[in-house]
């Protein structure tokens, strides 16, 4: 069971927060919203699948040894580890190398974890603390890449490890942060503020159930807010929460998230096939998302995507 969970962790949770927005222009067409929400959410995408990859290597290193004693290494496979316990708080720093073993990606840059000395992250309420410094994200396909930097706190809020489920019915992080930015390849520099729930829970293998937590004037269940590369506000909440399960191949299977920006409201829904039906598992080939527009002109707009 332990190996199993370990396995999964290894495995880079696409949360696939896909969310989208457009500049404010009446002169502008279906055709350009649509273009330029695309890449808004190729921008959304990248950032919240590699912001969740850094968590995971994160719960490896934590799940994987109790005391900060090097044990972790070779267990991501595109990072050396190392562990600190002569300090207050005691560190572990994830260096990527820039090796592509996954195939899809390279990474390059550093994560820190900070923990204060004599807490376990076992511990309910344990708060650690992630800086993310010039990680630096080139996909394989397209060669283009982001460069995330900044700060956020992770708190395990249940208390207990991942390997101990299912024995333990459910297990509680949260993540926060008011400074993660996001550089993207044509230069522009964005700052987004975070505030989810993963929720860890076992059925024929384990499920993780992501909602948001923050709150943005009478908007409730927000993940994620700020500007996109446009310069544009946006404000991102999950209706109905995201979930990912292990005996779906690790696939992100149902979720809804309701986009709200200066132009454009949008509904993106998860888990269907290309005909926009829901589909199941174990969820071979392209799963696919629906995005619903509702322009403020009145116009409307549909797209089925995969991811």
């Amino acid at each position: 069971m332990k190996k199993k969970i370990i396995s999964f962790l290894t495995v880079a949770l696409a949360s696939a927060t896909l969310f989208t927005a457009c500049k404010k222009d009446n002169n502008k067409t279906t055709e350009d919203y649509t273009a330029e929400a695309t890449l808004q959410a190729d921008d959304q995408t990248a950032f919240s699948t590699e912001l969740d990859a850094a968590i995971n290597d994160a719960n490896v290193t934590l799940e994987s040894e109790s005391g900060f004693n090097n044990r972790v290494q070779g267990l991501i496979c595109d990072a050396t580890v190392t562990a600190d316990t002569t300090t207050n708080p005691k560190t572990i720093t994830i260096a990527y190398n820039g090796t592509n073993c996954a195939g899809n990606r390279t990474r390059t840059g550093t994560v820190k974890l900070s923990l204060a000395s004599g807490v376990h992250w076992k511990n309910p309420g344990a708060v650690l603390t992630v800086s993310v410094q010039n990680l630096k994200i080139t996909r394989a396909r397209d060669n283009k890449s982001i460069t995330i930097n900044g700060t956020h706190t992770m708190t395990n809020v249940s208390g207990g490890l991942l390997i101990t489920l299912p024995i333990v019915t459910k297990i509680t992080h949260t993540i926060a942060s008011s400074d993660m930015s996001v550089t993207f390849d044509d230069g522009s520099k964005r700052t987004w503020q975070v505030a989810r729930k993963r929720e860890f829970t076992y059925n024929n293998g384990v499920v993780v159930t992501i909602t948001g937590t923050h709150t943005e004037g009478n908007l409730t269940n927000v993940a994620e807010w700020g500007l996109n590369r446009f310069g544009n506000a946006f404000t991102c909440s999950i209706t109905q929460p995201l979930v990912i399960r292990q005996d779906c191949n690790f696939r992100l299977v149902s979720g809804q998230i309701q986009h709200n920006g200066p132009v454009i409201n949008a509904t993106t829904t998860f888990g269907l096939d290309a005909t926009g039906k829901i589909t199941g598992c174990p969820g071979t080939g392209n799963y696919f998302f629906k995005i619903d527009w509702s322009f403020n002109s009145g116009r409307t707009n549909t797209v089925i995507l995969p991811y």
